[in-house]
Protein backbone atom coordinates (compact mmCIF):
# COMPACT_ATOMS: atom_id res chain seq x y z
CA UNK A 1 0.00 0.00 0.00
CA UNK A 2 1.69 3.20 -1.07
CA UNK A 3 1.93 6.49 1.08
CA UNK A 4 -0.56 8.37 -0.54
CA UNK A 5 -3.17 5.58 0.14
CA UNK A 6 -2.39 5.12 3.21
CA UNK A 7 -2.57 9.31 4.06
CA UNK A 8 -6.08 9.22 2.20
CA UNK A 9 -7.06 6.22 4.62
CA UNK A 10 -6.40 8.59 7.73
CA UNK A 11 -7.89 11.33 6.30
CA UNK A 12 -10.95 12.44 9.10
CA UNK A 13 -14.11 13.99 6.69
CA UNK A 14 -15.89 16.95 7.84
CA UNK A 15 -18.57 15.29 9.28
CA UNK A 16 -16.07 13.61 11.49
CA UNK A 17 -15.27 17.20 12.67
CA UNK A 18 -18.38 18.68 13.15
CA UNK A 19 -19.06 15.80 15.14
CA UNK A 20 -16.02 15.81 17.34
CA UNK A 21 -16.51 19.77 17.70
CA UNK A 22 -20.01 18.73 18.95
CA UNK A 23 -19.12 16.12 21.14
CA UNK A 24 -16.46 17.96 22.98
CA UNK A 25 -18.51 20.65 23.45
CA UNK A 26 -20.98 18.93 25.06
CA UNK A 27 -18.52 17.37 27.44
CA UNK A 28 -17.38 20.77 27.89
CA UNK A 29 -20.49 21.83 28.94
CA UNK A 30 -21.29 19.07 31.35
CA UNK A 31 -18.15 19.42 32.83
CA UNK A 32 -18.71 23.04 33.69
CA UNK A 33 -21.98 22.00 34.90
CA UNK A 34 -20.43 19.26 37.33
CA UNK A 35 -17.11 21.71 38.36
CA UNK A 36 -18.39 25.56 38.78
CA UNK A 37 -20.59 24.44 41.67
CA UNK A 38 -17.95 23.01 43.58
CA UNK A 39 -15.82 25.63 42.43
CA UNK A 40 -18.29 28.27 43.44
CA UNK A 41 -18.21 27.03 46.77
CA UNK A 42 -14.64 26.79 47.38
CA UNK A 43 -14.37 30.55 46.08
CA UNK A 44 -16.97 31.72 48.24
CA UNK A 45 -15.54 30.18 51.10
CA UNK A 46 -13.15 32.54 50.95
CA UNK A 47 -15.61 35.45 50.08
CA UNK A 48 -16.92 38.33 51.81
CA UNK A 49 -20.45 37.13 52.51
CA UNK A 50 -22.25 39.86 51.33
CA UNK A 51 -20.40 39.92 48.26
CA UNK A 52 -21.95 36.48 47.31
CA UNK A 53 -25.09 37.63 48.55
CA UNK A 54 -25.52 40.24 45.85
CA UNK A 55 -23.87 37.99 43.06
CA UNK A 56 -20.62 39.36 42.70
CA UNK A 57 -18.63 36.36 43.12
CA UNK A 58 -18.34 34.37 39.42
CA UNK A 59 -14.78 33.61 39.08
CA UNK A 60 -12.58 34.60 42.20
CA UNK A 61 -12.87 35.44 45.61
CA UNK A 62 -14.53 39.27 46.58
CA UNK A 63 -12.44 40.62 49.71
CA UNK A 64 -10.47 37.72 50.44
CA UNK A 65 -11.02 36.24 54.42
CA UNK A 66 -9.93 33.22 56.16
CA UNK A 67 -12.81 33.93 58.99
CA UNK A 68 -14.82 30.93 58.06
CA UNK A 69 -12.14 28.43 57.81
CA UNK A 70 -10.52 30.08 61.28
CA UNK A 71 -13.70 29.97 63.36
CA UNK A 72 -14.24 26.18 62.44
CA UNK A 73 -10.88 25.28 63.69
CA UNK A 74 -11.20 27.28 66.23
CA UNK A 75 -13.63 24.78 67.93
CA UNK A 76 -11.19 21.84 69.21
CA UNK A 77 -14.27 18.66 68.88
CA UNK A 78 -13.73 19.02 64.89
CA UNK A 79 -10.39 17.42 65.08
CA UNK A 80 -11.88 14.77 67.31
CA UNK A 81 -14.77 14.47 64.81
CA UNK A 82 -12.12 14.33 61.81
CA UNK A 83 -10.04 11.66 64.24
CA UNK A 84 -13.32 9.60 64.83
CA UNK A 85 -14.37 10.05 61.02
CA UNK A 86 -11.02 8.22 59.78
CA UNK A 87 -11.19 5.43 62.01
CA UNK A 88 -14.33 4.65 61.01
CA UNK A 89 -13.82 4.97 57.37
CA UNK A 90 -10.53 2.63 57.36
CA UNK A 91 -12.11 0.51 59.70
CA UNK A 92 -15.37 0.34 58.37
CA UNK A 93 -14.32 -0.02 54.51
CA UNK A 94 -11.44 -2.95 55.67
CA UNK A 95 -14.76 -4.51 57.51
CA UNK A 96 -17.15 -4.38 54.44
CA UNK A 97 -14.24 -5.76 52.14
CA UNK A 98 -13.88 -8.96 53.56
CA UNK A 99 -17.86 -9.05 54.56
CA UNK A 100 -19.02 -8.04 50.97
CA UNK A 101 -16.66 -9.57 48.68
CA UNK A 102 -16.32 -13.00 50.82
CA UNK A 103 -19.37 -12.90 50.49
CA UNK A 104 -19.62 -12.09 46.37
CA UNK A 105 -17.16 -14.76 45.56
CA UNK A 106 -19.25 -17.42 47.86
CA UNK A 107 -22.31 -16.34 45.13
CA UNK A 108 -20.30 -16.54 41.90
CA UNK A 109 -19.41 -20.38 42.87
CA UNK A 110 -22.01 -22.60 41.01
CA UNK A 111 -21.28 -25.33 43.61
CA UNK A 112 -22.94 -23.78 46.14
CA UNK A 113 -25.90 -25.22 47.52
CA UNK A 114 -29.10 -22.92 47.50
CA UNK A 115 -27.17 -19.83 45.79
CA UNK A 116 -30.09 -18.68 44.49
CA UNK A 117 -32.09 -18.46 47.66
CA UNK A 118 -29.48 -16.89 49.14
CA UNK A 119 -29.33 -14.31 46.43
CA UNK A 120 -32.77 -13.82 46.80
CA UNK A 121 -32.96 -13.41 50.42
CA UNK A 122 -30.03 -10.89 49.78
CA UNK A 123 -31.81 -9.12 47.57
CA UNK A 124 -35.15 -8.90 49.34
CA UNK A 125 -33.52 -7.13 52.37
CA UNK A 126 -32.59 -4.40 49.47
CA UNK A 127 -36.30 -3.24 48.89
CA UNK A 128 -37.97 -4.49 52.71
CA UNK A 129 -36.39 -4.25 55.77
CA UNK A 130 -37.82 -3.62 59.60
CA UNK A 131 -37.27 -0.41 59.80
CA UNK A 132 -35.75 2.51 62.34
CA UNK A 133 -36.75 1.20 65.95
CA UNK A 134 -36.21 -2.58 65.15
CA UNK A 135 -33.36 -1.80 64.46
CA UNK A 136 -32.26 0.25 67.32
CA UNK A 137 -33.37 -2.33 69.30
CA UNK A 138 -31.55 -4.78 67.95
CA UNK A 139 -28.23 -2.80 68.56
CA UNK A 140 -29.28 -2.07 72.08
CA UNK A 141 -29.67 -5.97 72.60
CA UNK A 142 -26.39 -6.62 71.49
CA UNK A 143 -24.68 -4.01 73.46
CA UNK A 144 -23.68 -1.56 70.46
CA UNK A 145 -25.25 1.44 71.06
CA UNK A 146 -23.10 4.40 71.95
CA UNK A 147 -19.99 2.22 70.63
CA UNK A 148 -17.36 2.49 68.16
CA UNK A 149 -18.51 -0.65 66.32
CA UNK A 150 -22.04 0.54 66.11
CA UNK A 151 -20.70 2.42 63.03
CA UNK A 152 -19.12 0.01 61.14
CA UNK A 153 -20.44 -3.64 62.13
CA UNK A 154 -24.38 -3.21 62.18
CA UNK A 155 -24.73 -1.70 58.29
CA UNK A 156 -21.14 -3.50 56.95
CA UNK A 157 -23.18 -5.50 54.65
CA UNK A 158 -23.91 -3.67 51.00
CA UNK A 159 -26.27 -5.70 49.20
CA UNK A 160 -25.72 -3.55 46.01
CA UNK A 161 -21.78 -3.58 46.32
CA UNK A 162 -22.20 -7.52 46.73
CA UNK A 163 -24.38 -7.97 44.02
CA UNK A 164 -21.35 -6.00 41.17
CA UNK A 165 -18.56 -7.84 43.13
CA UNK A 166 -20.55 -11.12 42.94
CA UNK A 167 -21.48 -10.53 38.75
CA UNK A 168 -17.49 -9.61 38.32
CA UNK A 169 -16.49 -12.90 40.38
CA UNK A 170 -19.22 -14.63 37.89
CA UNK A 171 -18.17 -13.33 34.19
CA UNK A 172 -13.97 -12.91 34.73
CA UNK A 173 -13.31 -15.94 36.71
CA UNK A 174 -13.67 -19.00 33.93
CA UNK A 175 -14.75 -22.09 35.60
CA UNK A 176 -11.81 -23.96 33.49
CA UNK A 177 -9.39 -21.65 35.55
CA UNK A 178 -10.79 -23.25 39.24
CA UNK A 179 -11.01 -26.91 38.09
CA UNK A 180 -7.21 -26.54 36.81
CA UNK A 181 -6.25 -24.86 39.83
CA UNK A 182 -8.15 -28.28 41.76
CA UNK A 183 -6.48 -30.61 39.81
CA UNK A 184 -3.14 -29.33 40.77
CA UNK A 185 -4.54 -29.37 44.32
CA UNK A 186 -5.60 -25.73 45.04
CA UNK A 187 -8.34 -26.04 47.87
CA UNK A 188 -10.92 -23.20 48.36
CA UNK A 189 -9.48 -21.04 50.03
CA UNK A 190 -6.13 -20.91 48.40
CA UNK A 191 -7.90 -20.03 45.23
CA UNK A 192 -9.84 -17.48 46.88
CA UNK A 193 -6.37 -15.68 48.40
CA UNK A 194 -4.36 -16.83 45.56
CA UNK A 195 -6.03 -16.59 42.22
CA UNK A 196 -9.50 -14.89 42.39
CA UNK A 197 -8.65 -11.68 45.02
CA UNK A 198 -4.66 -11.16 42.80
CA UNK A 199 -7.40 -11.09 39.77
CA UNK A 200 -10.25 -8.29 40.96
CA UNK A 201 -8.06 -5.59 41.85
CA UNK A 202 -10.55 -3.59 40.07
CA UNK A 203 -13.52 -4.64 41.56
CA UNK A 204 -12.00 -4.31 44.38
CA UNK A 205 -10.79 -0.92 44.19
CA UNK A 206 -14.08 0.39 43.27
CA UNK A 207 -16.02 -1.26 46.20
CA UNK A 208 -13.28 -0.01 48.44
CA UNK A 209 -14.32 3.43 47.13
CA UNK A 210 -18.08 3.10 47.48
CA UNK A 211 -17.75 2.13 51.28
CA UNK A 212 -15.31 4.95 51.72
CA UNK A 213 -17.27 7.59 50.55
CA UNK A 214 -20.77 6.64 52.22
CA UNK A 215 -18.14 5.86 55.31
CA UNK A 216 -17.00 9.34 55.75
CA UNK A 217 -19.89 10.84 54.48
CA UNK A 218 -22.66 8.77 57.30
CA UNK A 219 -24.18 11.32 60.16
CA UNK A 220 -27.61 9.84 60.40
CA UNK A 221 -26.40 6.37 62.37
CA UNK A 222 -23.92 8.46 64.10
CA UNK A 223 -27.16 10.63 64.78
CA UNK A 224 -29.62 8.38 66.30
CA UNK A 225 -26.86 5.22 67.59
CA UNK A 226 -24.46 7.82 69.58
CA UNK A 227 -24.60 10.18 72.24
CA UNK A 228 -20.90 10.42 73.38
CA UNK A 229 -19.02 13.17 72.41
CA UNK A 230 -15.66 11.23 72.27
CA UNK A 231 -17.18 8.97 69.33
CA UNK A 232 -19.01 11.36 67.19
CA UNK A 233 -17.59 11.74 63.67
CA UNK A 234 -16.79 14.82 61.74
CA UNK A 235 -20.36 15.42 60.01
CA UNK A 236 -22.42 15.57 62.67
CA UNK A 237 -19.33 17.69 64.89
CA UNK A 238 -19.72 20.40 62.26
CA UNK A 239 -23.94 20.06 62.02
CA UNK A 240 -23.53 21.31 66.00
CA UNK A 241 -21.00 23.66 65.75
CA UNK A 242 -23.08 25.60 62.88
CA UNK A 243 -26.37 24.71 64.79
CA UNK A 244 -24.67 26.71 67.49
CA UNK A 245 -23.28 29.44 65.64
CA UNK A 246 -26.92 29.91 64.31
CA UNK A 247 -28.57 29.98 67.70
CA UNK A 248 -25.88 32.89 68.14
CA UNK A 249 -27.54 34.21 65.40
CA UNK A 250 -30.57 34.94 67.16
CA UNK A 251 -29.59 35.72 70.45
CA UNK A 252 -26.95 38.74 69.73
CA UNK A 253 -28.20 41.93 68.64
CA UNK A 254 -26.55 44.96 66.44
CA UNK A 255 -23.22 44.34 65.38
CA UNK A 256 -22.54 41.30 67.43
CA UNK A 257 -24.91 39.21 65.81
CA UNK A 258 -24.43 41.36 61.99
CA UNK A 259 -20.47 39.35 62.67
CA UNK A 260 -22.34 36.13 64.04
CA UNK A 261 -24.32 35.95 61.01
CA UNK A 262 -20.91 36.38 58.80
CA UNK A 263 -19.73 33.83 60.77
CA UNK A 264 -22.47 31.59 60.32
CA UNK A 265 -22.41 32.49 56.41
CA UNK A 266 -18.54 31.89 55.71
CA UNK A 267 -18.77 28.55 57.49
CA UNK A 268 -21.53 26.96 55.59
CA UNK A 269 -19.01 26.59 53.00
CA UNK A 270 -16.12 26.45 54.92
CA UNK A 271 -17.71 22.92 56.13
CA UNK A 272 -18.23 21.80 52.63
CA UNK A 273 -14.84 21.97 52.04
CA UNK A 274 -13.39 20.37 55.06
CA UNK A 275 -15.71 17.79 54.74
CA UNK A 276 -15.39 16.90 51.12
CA UNK A 277 -11.90 17.32 49.83
CA UNK A 278 -10.22 14.95 51.78
CA UNK A 279 -12.29 11.83 50.48
CA UNK A 280 -11.92 13.44 46.97
CA UNK A 281 -8.24 12.77 47.29
CA UNK A 282 -8.61 9.13 47.46
CA UNK A 283 -10.33 9.12 44.16
CA UNK A 284 -7.06 9.68 41.61
CA UNK A 285 -5.99 6.26 43.44
CA UNK A 286 -8.40 4.00 42.29
CA UNK A 287 -9.74 5.94 39.02
CA UNK A 288 -7.98 3.62 36.74
CA UNK A 289 -9.52 1.00 38.15
CA UNK A 290 -13.12 2.75 38.36
CA UNK A 291 -14.52 2.42 34.69
CA UNK A 292 -13.06 -1.06 34.50
CA UNK A 293 -14.52 -2.41 37.80
CA UNK A 294 -17.96 -0.81 36.74
CA UNK A 295 -18.82 -1.87 34.01
CA UNK A 296 -16.94 -5.66 34.21
CA UNK A 297 -19.06 -5.74 36.99
CA UNK A 298 -22.46 -4.37 35.63
CA UNK A 299 -22.67 -6.65 32.40
CA UNK A 300 -24.31 -10.20 32.53
CA UNK A 301 -26.26 -9.65 35.87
Amino acid sequence: MSAQTIHKSQKVSKADVVFNIILYGICGLILLLIAYPLYFIIIASFSNPSEVSNGNVWFWPSQFTLDGYKELLRHGSIWMGYWNTILYTVVGTALGLIVNISAAYSLSRRDLVGRKIITVYFIFTMFFNGGLIPTYFTIRDFHLYDTFWVMVLPFSVMVYNMIVARTFFDSSLPKDLLDAAQIDGCGNLRFFFSIALPLSKAVIAVIALYIAVAQWNSYFNALVYVRSENLKPLQLVVRNILITNQSLVGAGDGLAAQEAMRLANLMKYAVIIITTVPIMCMYPFVQKYFSQGVMIGAIKG
